[in-house]
């Protein structure tokens, strides 16, 4: 079981730049395929981005590439999430996630959830 830690959230201007960081403690994090979601009011809960337990495969929502980032630095525990560029349509809670299977972390089915960290990107 691994146990996920989401930090780095808050407000911030239309342009802007924010770092998501999501620290993991429990079974060796390299041992995890990781992800990021996000929820805005009224809408469900879709992937940002997915990152392999070696970092060497990622994935990114259509609308975030070019602006955001995922990393990882499993020596540490930590999932990161790079963000530039927001703009309001990025104001959502945003959730950390972790599975040992590739297509799951991609999907709502993933095993474990972080509790959330809300992001608010003002106009």
């Amino acid at each position: 079981q691994v146990q996920l830690v989401e930090s780095g959230g808050g407000l911030v201007q239309a342009g802007g730049s924010l770092r998501l960081s999501c620290a993991g403690s429990g079974r060796p994090f390299s041992n995890y395929a990781l992800g990021w979601f996000r929820q805005a009011p009224g809408k469900g809960r879709e992937l940002v981005a997915a990152i392999s337990g070696s970092g060497s495969i990622k994935t990114y929502l259509d609308s975030v590439k070019g602006r955001f980032t995922i990393s990882r630095d499993n020596a540490k525990n930590t999932l990161y999430l790079q963000m530039n560029s927001l703009k309001p349509e990025d104001t959502a809670v945003f959730y950390c996630a972790a599975d040992t299977s590739w297509p799951r972390v991609r999907s709502s089915r993933v095993t474990y959830w972080g509790q959330g960290i809300q992001v608010n990107v003002s106009s």
